[in-house]
């Protein structure tokens, strides 16, 4: 038989980099246990194998606590394996050009969404579930771009009733 190639992660020592990882089923996170303690290995069953972490190999992953669902989160047991540091929102002045630069609005229509924002997310802690992130400025900001009036919603298209099936 063959010998494999090295995957790269292994060889190589690189990033792997997981997103969103509380999207995964909570019982496929844990084959990332044994990756992310002391032991530094990742042994994919299906193939029989178990590949060595590289001395430079580094795991990240990343995920936006309560977004989309309160009840997705990472279990204890994957917790206690990575370290957490806890992002907030950039300073008003940064998130501004961010928005500008990637929205294409000036920097006039960018600061009045973060103004806008930073309102929203005061009441984060009064019952709102989940604020403007900077991705939503930036949608907002492209909507704008393209010819969409602030202050003004889309109208519904109304949908003609049908009466056969209402009761009196």
């Amino acid at each position: 038989m063959g010998r494999r190639p090295a995957h790269p992660r292994r060889s190589w020592g690189a990033i792997c980099y997981l997103d969103e990882v509380v999207e995964a089923r909570q019982d496929t996170t844990v084959v990332l246990h044994p990756l992310a303690d002391h032991r530094r290995q990742l042994p994919i069953e299906r193939l029989g194998v178990t590949l060595d972490a590289a001395p430079g190999f580094c795991l990240v992953v990343s995920y936006n606590p309560g977004y989309q669902s309160v009840l997705k989160d990472l279990k204890d047991s994957t917790r206690q394996r990575l370290v957490a540091i806890e992002f907030g929102f950039p300073a008003a002045d940064v998130e501004e050009k961010v928005v500008a630069h990637e929205a294409g609005v000036g920097s006039d229509v960018a600061a009045e969404l973060v103004r806008l924002a930073q309102a929203i997310r005061r009441l984060e802690n009064r019952g709102l579930r989940e604020v403007a992130s900077t991705r939503v400025l930036i949608a907002a900001g492209r909507l704008i771009a393209e010819g969409s009036a602030p202050g003004r919603r889309p109208r519904r298209r109304r949908r003609p009733v049908d009466r056969r099936h209402s009761h009196r």
